[in-house]
């Protein structure tokens, strides 16, 4: 049965990157029909809304959804985030972002001497609470005592479906996991983050759980990488962290997201992490491979397994072998020759 796939270009490079995720997704056969959605900044231009207002129930008859990316100089970053990307994250309970951090054979990382088999991690980010709940305001606007007030919002239910998740991927890894909290200095919201996890674990006796505090988790990214597997983390620390880890892997333009969602809530939605990029749209030199990889997270999702596969050993290669990559990763190839490679890589 064909699955439907909205497709949200987005913002600056997202116009350019997405068609070459698209261009890779059919050559590995898989049944899926792509239906193009001109909403983003450009759409804010004309209309003052990012999103039609009928946007959510529009995208709950899709299977999926394929961002490319969301916002530009024009319009307030506030207003692009929340009027689009975190808006659909909460409608469709799309409360894991599942990132991997992985350094594909044949690309150098920042960090001198690490190679392939010292970085590979999974991220498990809370998705829909945390720091980006929305709650607070403003007191006082125009005043010299304006005040601002934004108040993180953890609940149980929250981060105990976010830790379940995070343990099964464990499981089927290393059986090795790593919950990152700062519950010295946050004495309610990540007492109870670490109070909840630890209930999870007692669940996965056959899974090792470390608690670190954030601050000393992006240290060990960068001294010792090779000792990190599958990480947990909350909304704002995860952000942070998995941008570091873009960084050590070589590139912001590999990375790969998914915003999952279950049971029957909505459909996921699947983006590459790098942004719109106004200095470089519309010049062809984005990095097509993070929206090419969020692809094979989505063929995955949606039970195509061996195809994702495909994807993926089609990225390797065509990194490994070095010889068409864009200029973030060293070389001279446009979006759309990157494109054509891992197509031809493929088979």
């Amino acid at each position: 049965m064909s699955r439907r796939i909205a497709v949200i270009p987005g913002d600056g490079v997202g116009k350019e990157v997405v068609p070459e995720g698209i261009k890779v997704i059919r050559r590995t056969g898989a049944d899926l029909e792509f239906e193009e959605l001109p909403w983003g900044c450009d759409f804010y231009a004309k209309t003052g809304r990012m999103m039609p207002e009928d946007a959510l129930r529009t995208l709950a008859g899709y299977d999926a959804i394929y961002l490319g990316a969301i916002g530009w100089p024009t319009v307030p970053d506030h207003v692009s985030l929340w009027e689009c990307l975190l808006p659909i994250r909460k409608t469709f309970e799309q409360y894991i972002n599942l990132r991997p951090v992985r350094l594909p054979p044949g690309i150098s990382s920042p960090l001198s001497g690490r190679g392939p088999d010292d970085i590979d991690m999974l991220f498990v980010r809370e998705n829909t609470e945390g720091e980006y709940s929305g709650t607070g305001g403003f007191v006082h606007v125009g005043t010299a005592a304006e005040l601002a007030v934004e108040v993180p919002v953890f609940t149980k239910r929250a981060v105990e479906r976010c830790a379940r998740y995070a343990f099964e991927r464990a499981r089927e890894r290393s059986r090795r996991l790593v919950s990152v909290s700062k519950s010295n200095a946050s004495r309610y919201s990540y007492v109870l983050w670490d109070r909840v996890v630890a209930g999870v674990a007692a669940e996965f006796p056959d899974v090792q759980v470390e608690r670190v505090l954030v601050d000393a988790m992006a240290a060990r990214m960068v001294s010792r990488p090779d000792s990190i597997d599958v990480v947990v983390a909350s909304n704002l620390f995860a952000d942070i962290l998995t941008d570091l880890g873009a960084a050590i892997q070589g590139s912001m333009g590999l990375a790969a997201s998914a915003n999952l969602a279950f049971d029957g809530t909505g459909p996921s939605m699947f983006e590459p992490v790098h942004g719109s990029a106004p200095d470089i749209a519309g010049q062809g030199r984005a990095n097509p491979i993070g929206t090419v990889w969020a692809g094979a997270l989505m063929l995955r999702h949606l039970g195509y397994e061996q195809e994702a596969a495909r994807v993926e050993r089609a990225i390797d290669s065509v990194c490994e072998d070095g010889r068409v990559l864009t200029g973030d990763l060293g070389g001279t190839a446009s979006t759309s020759e990157v494109g054509d490679a891992l197509a031809r890589a493929l088979g």
